[in-house]
């Protein structure tokens, strides 16, 4: 209460600091009318001093640090905060020559994504106000339709006059070819160069893209390029270069919602397909099968329970129902009855906290944690998948089984070796094929065609539960990729191996500035502050929102819901009135094109098997009449204009959400595609009891509510009681998905330390600094490693055969003890002298062999074999951490 009193009297933080900014607004319009006068060679030449004032400062600045022989890094971080000064002094007049170029560009036409475009666009204040926000290294929150892309042009020409690159960072390959050939046409005017990069690419368009002075492309290309040279065996393979500043768009999509999975390049297993997937298949749908029935039948009796009203019971058989299979249809049936959802969580409360919950599951074959994946076999389960070996599931304690091998007198060395192999293959087989089997159950139960993934040319795609879009290229881990494989009877590939990978947060984090723009960040103002230090501040509207958000419609079922979403679809179409319908996966959206189809109404359906012509039907979206169904992709940076004045009497465009999704700023999103530029506009959600955010997270709360409100079937309910528990449940659901995101950097964290000392001295490599001074680098440790596993105080004490044969396959030094005594005499060795000799033996020998061949090939030579070590042995790291 306090902070709303606060906030109505000092305004918030945002319009604090808005306000603050006007003056700096004022002189950006002014000196942009100042500029009407001069020719666009004028602006052109002004724009090459900028970059040689900042250019000279930069230069002295280095000669004079390097000069008092300072630490590269400490230059780096000085050279930065000389530009970034330099750069404030200049925004007001950067900002007024990009302004009064787009003033300029008015009536100029060009291609634009393969369609011919009018310009038309001049900045307005509040594009301005972002354009600072974006400058200064902070978020900024625009609305839908208020000129993210344009405002991010001023801070784009203004970082790009260092010569370092600027990078803009796009949801997808269209948007970066888009805003590139369409912004573009501003940079090139003032002379600077503009490039893109698509997933297609090669090599050399990559680079050449990279060499301009603003390069555009999705955050995966950027991320990935960042691994891939850092693999590469040559330095002119390597195409990325700086990491100086880079501007996020929709940087809550790209920074919090993809930030769950980290980029991974990975190759095949050295290995053969595992062809055990194949042959447990049918043992596993033979056990869903039985599970399926099973749960029917523990419906059927909770049924009879509630009959004789004998609560406790029934609730158990519930939640027994529920563990077993979660999206079984007569259990989510029953579940939309009143109270049941609350006698199954009663029953769950009481044997949690007797520590009894193995019990529930006792009767079941498995049982699912729906929220966490997880699967557990019970005994049951056991019994019915190996019911001739029941010890195929016990994973024997390899530690215990090695040392009783160890330990067995009656064994000869040869034995022992032969014992401990048949020991590890033994722990590996089991828990192997107990791994298979789990994989394969969750394939089974917890992954649905059409909604985690979708099968296209024989192959299983991956969709991104954000932005509906298919994710190409991308595996699940861990062999379920291969499960999911196994039950869609697809082909199944080659498990594969972690090469490189990076979170995105440690990605972005590469980067000296950063900044970013959405219609949607202020929900998640605390991740971006915490993890990538980044501000939010909301810009204000051009023209005041008008939309009409309603409240949403819930329904007990799913099929209510449905058949009241055709309903008002209809009702819109015969009206004229264009509507956007937002789904969550792609069989929603298709199950509804069915539905629209049998009515004969016509329509566009957006989703991750039809995605080619994105922009042409979200642009076709605000006609009159207008059907589009769409996932979560719905275009997001393609503006849906209204078709005209009549559209605008009809209340402009209609969006219809027919689930809500985990995170709240997506439904925002969804609402933001209407009531664009002060334009009408209105949205609603029509949900049901069975959609998987309700079902999960707070069914209970709701299906209360309903209860006392006496709502039959067929009946709707809209009140701000279920809307606010509604938003608690995505609340909540967020909170979990900060806590993955958090611990995924944390876990990375330790990895990012070990990835930049292997990156820089990979980088030292491939670039030839000093390979030779790296090979004794190399000789000394190996020496000494050598000499510490010993593990010995004198010179007698060393196992000379096992050391001479290191050497010698190692090093190719021939040990040879006369001639160290020799030397040093027999009783004056110390282990210096020892280590020394080593060292001395081992540089001859290399010296030897480096006066053979001409100088260049054998720094090459050390270059690749320094190159492939560290690539092998970085892979074998990360195989590790993965297991």
């Amino acid at each position: 209460m306090l902070q709303k009193t606060l906030k109505k009297i000092f305004g918030s933080r945002s319009d604090r600091e808005i306000n603050q900014l006007v003056p700096l607004i004022n002189e950006i319009n002014q000196t942009a009318k100042d500029l009407q006068e001069k020719s666009d060679e004028e602006l052109e030449v002004r724009t090459n001093e900028m970059i040689e004032e900042i250019s000279s400062s930069r230069d002295q600045l280095e000669t004079e640090l390097q000069g008092k022989d300072t630490d590269p890094e400490d230059i780096k971080k000085s050279v930065y905060e000389l530009e970034q000064k330099i750069l404030d002094s200049m925004m007001v007049e950067a900002f007024a020559i990009v302004k009064d170029t787009c003033r300029r560009l008015c009536g100029s036409s060009w291609t634009v994504a393969g369609h011919e475009t009018v310009w038309e666009m001049i900045p307005y204040d509040v594009q301005l106000f972002g354009a600072i926000v974006l400058h200064n290294g902070n978020v900024a929150e625009m609305k839908t339709g208020e000129g993210k892309t344009l405002a991010a042009t001023m801070p784009i020409f203004l970082n790009a006059l260092t010569g370092r690159g600027v990078h803009i960072v796009t949801v997808n390959d269209y948007l970066a070819r888009r805003d590139a050939e369409w912004m573009g046409e501003i940079f090139k005017r003032l002379g600077q160069t503009v490039g893109y990069i698509l997933n297609t690419m090669d090599n050399d368009q990559r680079r050449a893209a990279y060499n301009c002075d603003i390069t555009y492309g999705t955050n995966n290309e950027f991320g990935f390029d960042y691994l891939r040279d850092n693999m590469s065996l040559d330095a002119r393979d390597q195409v990325q270069g700086d990491h100086s500043f880079a501007i996020v768009d929709e940087v809550d999509s790209v920074l919090i919602d993809e930030a769950r999975t980290p980029l991974i390049i990975s190759g095949s297993v050295d290995a053969p397909v595992d062809k055990t997937y194949s042959e447990l298949k049918p043992l596993i749908q033979d056990i869903v099968r039985k599970q399926n029935t099973l749960v029917s039948e523990l419906v059927n009796e909770t049924q009879h329970f509630l009959k004789e009203n004998k609560e406790d019971e029934a609730g158990l058989k519930l939640l027994q129902a529920r563990r077993g299979l979660p999206k079984h249809r007569k259990l989510m049936k029953i579940f939309q009855e009143p109270g049941t959802i609350k006698l199954a969580q009663k029953v769950e409360s009481d044997y949690m906290r007797d520590k009894r919950l193995h019990e529930v599951d006792d009767d079941l074959f498995f049982s699912i944690d729906e929220k966490s994946h997880i699967i557990d076999i019970t005994e049951k389960g056991r019994q019915e998948l190996s019911p001739n070996h029941p010890e195929m599931f016990i994973i024997p304690d390899l530690g215990e089984m090695i040392s009783e091998i160890e330990n067995n007198e009656q064994f000869s060395p040869i034995q022992i070796a032969e014992e401990k192999e048949k020991a590890y293959h033994l722990q590996a087989e089991r828990s192997g094929k107990i791994h298979n089997i789990s994989q394969l159950l969750r394939a089974y139960t917890l992954y649905d065609k059409d909604v985690e993934y979708v099968v296209q040319d024989n192959k299983v795609q991956i969709v991104d539960e954000f932005t509906g879009r298919v994710l190409p290229g991308r595996q699940y881990s861990d062999g379920l990729h291969q499960a999911i494989e196994a039950k869609e009877n697809v082909a199944i590939q080659r498990e594969t191996q972690t090469l490189a990978t990076i979170t995105i947060q440690n990605y972005f984090r590469l980067y000296d500035k950063l900044s970013g723009m959405t219609g949607t960040a202020e929900t998640e103002a605390e991740e971006l502050g915490s993890i990538y230090n980044l501000d939010v501040t909301v810009i204000p509207t051009n023209q005041q929102v008008i939309r009409d958000d309603r409240d949403d419609f819930v329904y007990k079922t799913t099929r209510e819901k449905y058949n009241a979403v055709i309903e008002e679809i209809i009702n819109c179409h015969k009206s004229g009135q264009p509507i956007l319908v937002g789904t969550v996966s792609v069989e929603a959206s298709e199950l509804l094109s069915r539905m629209l189809k049998r009515k004969g109404i016509p329509h566009n359906v957006l989703n991750a098997k039809q995605h080619q012509h994105e922009a042409e039907i979200v642009a076709r979206a605000g006609q009159n009449g207008a059907v589009t169904i769409a996932t979560n992709m719905a275009g997001r940076g393609t503006d849906i204009k209204l078709g005209g004045e009549e559209i605008k009497k009809l209340g402009g465009l209609h969006i219809l959400g027919t689930e809500r999704h985990e995170s709240r700023r997506i439904d925002l999103q969804l609402r933001g595609r209407s009531g664009r530029q002060g334009d009408p506009g209105s949205s609603q959600f029509y949900l049901s009891l069975e959609d998987d955010l309700m079902r999960l997270f707070n069914s209970e709360r709701v299906a209360s509510i309903m209860d006392r409100m006496g709502v039959e079937e067929g009946e709707v309910i809209t009140a701000k009681m279920v809307t606010r528990a509604i938003s608690n449940a995505q609340k909540k659901v967020e909170g979990r998905n900060f806590g993955i995101r958090k611990h995924l950097l944390e876990y990375d964290d330790v990895m990012n330390q070990q990835r930049q000392v292997i990156y820089n001295l990979r980088d030292k490599a491939l670039k030839g600094v000093n390979t030779r001074e790296m090979v004794s680098e190399f000789i000394a440790e190996f020496v000494d490693d050598e000499l510490e596993n010993q593990n010995v105080d004198h010179f007698d004490e060393i196992d000379w055969d096992t050391l001479k044969q290191t050497t010698a396959s190692h090093m190719l030094v021939d040990l040879e003890m006369e001639r160290i005594q020799s030397l040093y005499g027999e009783d004056e060795i110390t282990h210096d002298n020892f280590r020394d000799y080593l060292i001395a033996q081992a540089e001859s020998v290399y010296n030897e062999r480096e006066s053979i061949l001409p100088e260049e090939i054998m720094r090459g030579f050390e270059r690749f074999v320094i190159l492939r070590t560290i690539d092998e042995q970085w892979k074998d790291h990360l195989y590790g951490m993965d297991q």
